[in-house]
């Protein structure tokens, strides 16, 4: 089965977290930039006029499709590479994902989700995936 991770990520981790992702061979994401807030519900701000709330931050999402058996390695390095300590590290959704096909190729499923070089063609030892 495939899952989709949704990361909302501070904007100034977004590239350590795609090095990450990287490193461990997660080669097909998006990245989009997104404005939102958590628990903290924004922050404050002081300034000549006073204090005001600032409650939509700037986030970025960074999204992957992979196999269940990828799944909680990709978490592990969005953790580590999106931790700050402070609140408005972000959150990571998981989702299921009913089906992947590549439009080019027509393929389905897992094998749409092949890349060369890939997490997956790493851990057979296989030979690169057509893209």
């Amino acid at each position: 089965m495939l899952k989709k991770i949704e990361a909302i990520v501070r904007e100034d981790k977004v590239n350590d977290v795609k090095d990450a992702l990287s490193e461990i061979g997660i080669v097909g994401l998006n990245v989009f930039e997104v404005r939102g807030h958590g628990r903290q519900g924004g922050i404050q701000l002081v300034g000549r006029a006073g204090t005001y709330q600032v409650n939509m931050l700037p986030k970025m999402q960074v999204n992957i499709v992979l196999s269940d058996r990828n799944l909680e390695q990709a978490i592990e390095a969005i953790l580590k590479s999106a931790y700050t300590g402070e609140p408005g590290d972000g959150i990571i959704f998981v989702c299921p994902v009913d089906e992947v096909i590549r439009v080019r190729t027509r393929e389905r499923g897992q094998d749409a989700m092949m890349y060369p070089g890939d997490i997956d063609a790493r851990k057979a030892g296989s030979p690169p995936a057509k893209d």
